[in-house]
Protein backbone atom coordinates (compact mmCIF):
# COMPACT_ATOMS: atom_id res chain seq x y z
CA UNK A 1 0.00 0.00 0.00
CA UNK A 2 1.45 3.40 -0.51
CA UNK A 3 2.16 5.71 1.73
CA UNK A 4 -0.82 8.37 1.17
CA UNK A 5 -3.10 5.20 1.97
CA UNK A 6 -1.17 5.05 5.27
CA UNK A 7 -1.24 9.40 5.79
CA UNK A 8 -5.42 9.49 5.22
CA UNK A 9 -6.17 6.29 7.14
CA UNK A 10 -6.84 7.95 10.43
CA UNK A 11 -9.88 9.78 8.87
CA UNK A 12 -11.26 6.17 7.85
CA UNK A 13 -11.25 5.86 11.51
CA UNK A 14 -12.05 9.35 13.16
CA UNK A 15 -15.70 10.43 14.19
CA UNK A 16 -15.71 12.60 11.27
CA UNK A 17 -19.49 14.28 11.79
CA UNK A 18 -18.61 14.56 15.31
CA UNK A 19 -15.28 16.31 14.67
CA UNK A 20 -16.83 18.40 12.54
CA UNK A 21 -19.70 19.35 14.83
CA UNK A 22 -17.28 20.40 17.49
CA UNK A 23 -15.17 22.93 14.99
CA UNK A 24 -18.63 24.30 14.58
CA UNK A 25 -18.92 24.95 18.00
CA UNK A 26 -15.43 26.37 18.01
CA UNK A 27 -16.20 28.36 15.39
CA UNK A 28 -19.56 29.99 16.03
CA UNK A 29 -17.69 30.93 19.67
CA UNK A 30 -18.99 34.82 20.46
CA UNK A 31 -16.36 34.85 23.31
CA UNK A 32 -14.25 37.43 22.12
CA UNK A 33 -10.70 36.34 23.69
CA UNK A 34 -11.51 32.90 21.99
CA UNK A 35 -12.71 33.49 18.61
CA UNK A 36 -9.92 36.38 18.33
CA UNK A 37 -6.75 33.86 19.11
CA UNK A 38 -8.55 31.73 16.80
CA UNK A 39 -8.74 33.99 14.07
CA UNK A 40 -4.94 35.66 14.77
CA UNK A 41 -3.78 32.25 14.30
CA UNK A 42 -5.36 31.59 11.15
CA UNK A 43 -4.57 34.82 9.73
CA UNK A 44 -0.79 34.35 10.43
CA UNK A 45 -1.29 30.15 9.84
CA UNK A 46 -2.98 31.35 6.03
CA UNK A 47 -1.45 34.58 5.42
CA UNK A 48 -5.56 35.84 4.66
CA UNK A 49 -5.68 38.52 2.41
CA UNK A 50 -8.34 41.42 3.92
CA UNK A 51 -7.99 43.89 2.11
CA UNK A 52 -10.61 43.16 -0.26
CA UNK A 53 -13.11 42.10 2.26
CA UNK A 54 -16.37 44.73 3.27
CA UNK A 55 -14.97 44.51 6.58
CA UNK A 56 -10.79 44.29 6.89
CA UNK A 57 -10.94 44.43 10.88
CA UNK A 58 -10.59 40.54 11.21
CA UNK A 59 -11.57 41.56 15.28
CA UNK A 60 -14.69 43.43 14.24
CA UNK A 61 -16.19 39.56 13.08
CA UNK A 62 -18.35 38.85 16.18
CA UNK A 63 -16.91 34.80 15.68
CA UNK A 64 -14.79 33.18 13.79
CA UNK A 65 -17.09 31.92 11.49
CA UNK A 66 -18.29 35.09 10.38
CA UNK A 67 -14.66 36.44 9.79
CA UNK A 68 -14.67 32.54 7.67
CA UNK A 69 -17.68 33.52 5.27
CA UNK A 70 -16.58 37.36 4.88
CA UNK A 71 -17.79 39.24 2.19
CA UNK A 72 -16.07 41.23 -0.63
CA UNK A 73 -16.15 44.65 -1.22
CA UNK A 74 -18.90 45.09 -4.02
CA UNK A 75 -16.00 46.22 -6.47
CA UNK A 76 -13.59 43.42 -5.48
CA UNK A 77 -14.45 40.67 -8.43
CA UNK A 78 -15.29 41.63 -11.53
CA UNK A 79 -18.25 39.49 -13.36
CA UNK A 80 -17.19 38.30 -16.61
CA UNK A 81 -20.10 40.03 -19.06
CA UNK A 82 -21.64 38.03 -21.94
CA UNK A 83 -24.80 35.40 -21.61
CA UNK A 84 -22.42 32.32 -22.60
CA UNK A 85 -19.21 33.37 -20.46
CA UNK A 86 -18.60 31.22 -17.45
CA UNK A 87 -17.42 33.23 -14.75
CA UNK A 88 -16.04 31.58 -12.11
CA UNK A 89 -18.07 30.74 -9.16
CA UNK A 90 -15.26 31.39 -6.45
CA UNK A 91 -11.92 31.83 -5.03
CA UNK A 92 -9.98 28.55 -5.46
CA UNK A 93 -7.51 26.15 -7.08
CA UNK A 94 -8.91 23.94 -10.12
CA UNK A 95 -8.33 20.69 -8.87
CA UNK A 96 -9.58 19.29 -12.34
CA UNK A 97 -11.17 19.89 -15.97
CA UNK A 98 -12.45 18.37 -18.79
CA UNK A 99 -14.86 16.28 -20.50
CA UNK A 100 -17.61 14.17 -19.10
CA UNK A 101 -17.14 11.20 -20.49
CA UNK A 102 -19.57 8.14 -20.39
CA UNK A 103 -21.57 9.62 -17.54
CA UNK A 104 -17.80 9.91 -15.39
CA UNK A 105 -15.95 13.09 -14.29
CA UNK A 106 -12.15 12.63 -13.52
CA UNK A 107 -11.21 13.22 -9.53
CA UNK A 108 -7.07 12.52 -10.05
CA UNK A 109 -5.14 10.40 -12.05
CA UNK A 110 -6.41 6.90 -11.87
CA UNK A 111 -9.60 8.35 -10.13
CA UNK A 112 -13.03 8.91 -11.75
CA UNK A 113 -16.52 8.96 -10.23
CA UNK A 114 -20.12 8.82 -11.96
CA UNK A 115 -22.48 12.08 -11.86
CA UNK A 116 -25.30 9.86 -11.43
CA UNK A 117 -23.87 9.17 -7.63
CA UNK A 118 -22.53 13.11 -7.17
CA UNK A 119 -25.80 14.06 -8.13
CA UNK A 120 -27.71 11.90 -5.42
CA UNK A 121 -28.03 8.75 -7.44
CA UNK A 122 -30.75 10.00 -10.00
CA UNK A 123 -29.84 8.56 -13.62
CA UNK A 124 -32.54 11.29 -15.10
CA UNK A 125 -30.91 13.88 -13.15
CA UNK A 126 -27.61 13.07 -14.38
CA UNK A 127 -28.57 12.04 -18.15
CA UNK A 128 -28.52 15.83 -19.39
CA UNK A 129 -25.16 16.64 -18.44
CA UNK A 130 -23.95 13.39 -20.68
CA UNK A 131 -21.27 14.61 -23.30
CA UNK A 132 -21.01 17.97 -21.14
CA UNK A 133 -18.07 19.45 -19.10
CA UNK A 134 -17.06 19.79 -15.45
CA UNK A 135 -14.72 21.56 -13.44
CA UNK A 136 -13.74 21.13 -9.66
CA UNK A 137 -12.55 23.62 -7.78
CA UNK A 138 -10.82 23.28 -4.25
CA UNK A 139 -11.34 26.65 -1.62
CA UNK A 140 -8.03 26.75 0.22
CA UNK A 141 -8.55 27.90 3.91
CA UNK A 142 -7.23 31.02 3.20
CA UNK A 143 -9.75 31.41 0.18
CA UNK A 144 -13.47 33.90 0.20
CA UNK A 145 -15.39 31.26 0.79
CA UNK A 146 -18.75 32.08 -0.62
CA UNK A 147 -19.78 30.16 -3.70
CA UNK A 148 -21.54 32.58 -6.81
CA UNK A 149 -23.42 31.29 -10.51
CA UNK A 150 -20.89 30.79 -12.85
CA UNK A 151 -24.12 32.06 -15.66
CA UNK A 152 -26.85 33.54 -14.93
CA UNK A 153 -29.90 30.72 -14.59
CA UNK A 154 -32.68 29.77 -13.23
CA UNK A 155 -33.05 26.98 -10.38
CA UNK A 156 -34.58 23.54 -10.36
CA UNK A 157 -33.83 21.54 -7.67
CA UNK A 158 -31.94 21.10 -4.40
CA UNK A 159 -30.94 18.05 -3.48
CA UNK A 160 -28.99 17.12 -0.17
CA UNK A 161 -26.94 13.78 -0.07
CA UNK A 162 -25.72 12.27 3.31
CA UNK A 163 -22.37 11.07 3.30
CA UNK A 164 -19.06 10.95 4.90
CA UNK A 165 -16.49 14.17 5.99
CA UNK A 166 -13.24 12.97 4.84
CA UNK A 167 -10.64 16.21 4.25
CA UNK A 168 -10.89 17.31 0.52
CA UNK A 169 -7.25 18.52 -0.29
CA UNK A 170 -5.25 16.97 -2.66
CA UNK A 171 -3.41 14.16 -0.50
CA UNK A 172 -7.08 12.77 0.40
CA UNK A 173 -8.05 14.13 -3.82
CA UNK A 174 -5.36 11.32 -5.16
CA UNK A 175 -5.83 8.90 -2.08
CA UNK A 176 -9.71 8.03 -1.95
CA UNK A 177 -11.95 6.82 -4.16
CA UNK A 178 -15.30 8.40 -5.08
CA UNK A 179 -14.39 11.46 -2.84
CA UNK A 180 -16.88 14.12 -4.04
CA UNK A 181 -19.28 11.13 -4.70
CA UNK A 182 -18.97 9.73 -0.85
CA UNK A 183 -18.93 12.97 0.96
CA UNK A 184 -22.07 14.74 2.31
CA UNK A 185 -23.27 17.51 0.04
CA UNK A 186 -25.36 19.58 -1.76
CA UNK A 187 -26.34 19.85 -5.88
CA UNK A 188 -27.93 22.72 -7.14
CA UNK A 189 -29.59 22.03 -10.47
CA UNK A 190 -30.13 24.96 -13.27
CA UNK A 191 -31.30 26.02 -16.55
CA UNK A 192 -29.64 28.33 -18.49
CA UNK A 193 -29.97 30.34 -21.63
CA UNK A 194 -27.00 27.73 -22.94
CA UNK A 195 -28.40 24.27 -21.29
CA UNK A 196 -28.53 22.59 -17.92
CA UNK A 197 -25.92 23.43 -15.44
CA UNK A 198 -25.41 22.11 -11.76
CA UNK A 199 -23.50 23.60 -8.62
CA UNK A 200 -22.51 21.12 -5.96
CA UNK A 201 -20.79 22.28 -2.60
CA UNK A 202 -19.05 19.00 -1.25
CA UNK A 203 -18.84 19.18 2.73
CA UNK A 204 -15.76 17.69 4.25
CA UNK A 205 -13.52 16.95 7.77
CA UNK A 206 -14.59 19.93 9.84
CA UNK A 207 -16.88 21.49 7.75
CA UNK A 208 -19.46 23.20 10.27
CA UNK A 209 -22.28 23.55 7.87
CA UNK A 210 -22.70 24.15 4.41
CA UNK A 211 -25.23 26.89 3.93
CA UNK A 212 -27.84 27.90 0.77
CA UNK A 213 -28.25 31.39 0.19
CA UNK A 214 -32.78 30.83 -0.08
CA UNK A 215 -33.18 27.85 2.51
CA UNK A 216 -30.01 28.76 5.32
CA UNK A 217 -28.89 25.42 6.65
CA UNK A 218 -28.93 22.38 4.54
CA UNK A 219 -25.96 20.07 6.50
CA UNK A 220 -25.43 19.32 8.84
CA UNK A 221 -28.45 17.69 8.66
CA UNK A 222 -31.16 15.79 11.60
CA UNK A 223 -31.85 12.86 9.07
CA UNK A 224 -28.90 10.83 7.24
CA UNK A 225 -30.90 10.93 3.76
CA UNK A 226 -31.18 12.30 0.58
CA UNK A 227 -33.42 15.15 0.43
CA UNK A 228 -35.29 16.99 -2.92
CA UNK A 229 -36.60 20.79 -3.27
CA UNK A 230 -38.03 21.29 -6.18
CA UNK A 231 -38.40 24.54 -7.25
CA UNK A 232 -39.88 23.91 -10.94
CA UNK A 233 -43.04 25.32 -10.23
CA UNK A 234 -41.62 28.80 -9.09
CA UNK A 235 -39.69 31.06 -10.88
CA UNK A 236 -36.46 31.48 -9.23
CA UNK A 237 -34.28 33.47 -11.62
CA UNK A 238 -30.25 34.31 -10.27
CA UNK A 239 -28.60 36.84 -11.97
CA UNK A 240 -24.58 35.66 -12.98
CA UNK A 241 -22.20 36.26 -9.84
CA UNK A 242 -25.30 36.36 -7.43
CA UNK A 243 -24.47 33.78 -4.35
CA UNK A 244 -26.06 30.54 -4.18
CA UNK A 245 -24.07 29.78 -0.52
CA UNK A 246 -21.15 29.56 1.44
CA UNK A 247 -19.33 27.10 3.84
CA UNK A 248 -18.72 27.43 7.24
CA UNK A 249 -15.11 26.50 6.99
CA UNK A 250 -13.80 25.26 4.10
CA UNK A 251 -14.48 22.89 1.01
CA UNK A 252 -14.30 22.25 -2.71
CA UNK A 253 -17.01 23.13 -5.29
CA UNK A 254 -17.96 21.18 -9.10
CA UNK A 255 -19.69 22.40 -11.21
CA UNK A 256 -21.18 20.40 -14.07
CA UNK A 257 -22.17 21.69 -17.84
CA UNK A 258 -24.81 19.70 -20.00
CA UNK A 259 -23.47 22.33 -23.22
CA UNK A 260 -21.53 20.23 -25.63
CA UNK A 261 -19.68 23.33 -26.80
CA UNK A 262 -17.93 24.64 -24.22
CA UNK A 263 -14.48 25.35 -24.39
CA UNK A 264 -12.34 26.26 -21.59
CA UNK A 265 -9.96 29.09 -21.67
CA UNK A 266 -6.55 27.87 -23.17
CA UNK A 267 -4.37 27.49 -20.50
CA UNK A 268 -6.52 26.58 -17.96
CA UNK A 269 -5.16 23.54 -15.63
CA UNK A 270 -4.97 21.59 -12.59
CA UNK A 271 -3.21 23.47 -9.82
CA UNK A 272 -4.15 26.68 -11.03
CA UNK A 273 -5.62 29.60 -9.34
CA UNK A 274 -8.62 31.42 -9.43
CA UNK A 275 -10.72 33.92 -8.75
CA UNK A 276 -14.58 34.47 -8.60
CA UNK A 277 -15.83 36.20 -11.45
CA UNK A 278 -13.21 35.79 -13.74
CA UNK A 279 -13.38 34.25 -17.01
CA UNK A 280 -13.31 29.77 -17.17
CA UNK A 281 -14.82 29.11 -20.22
CA UNK A 282 -17.08 30.13 -23.35
CA UNK A 283 -20.18 28.30 -24.76
CA UNK A 284 -20.06 28.67 -28.83
CA UNK A 285 -23.02 28.04 -30.48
Amino acid sequence: MSDNFFAVLPQYLAPQHLLSRFAGLLANCDQPWLKNKLIDYFMWRYDVDMSTALETDPHQYATFNQFFTRQLRSDARPIVAGVNTIASPADACISQLGRIAQGRIIQAKGFHYDVQDLLGGSAERAMPFAGGSFMTLYLAPKDYHRVHLPLAAELQEMIYVPGQLFSVNPLTTTTVPHLFARNERVAMIFNTAVGPMAVVMVGAMLVASIISAWEGVIAPARDKKVRVWDYRTQTKTLAKGEEVGHFQLGSTVVVLFGNENLQWVEGLKADQAVQYGQLLGQIHA
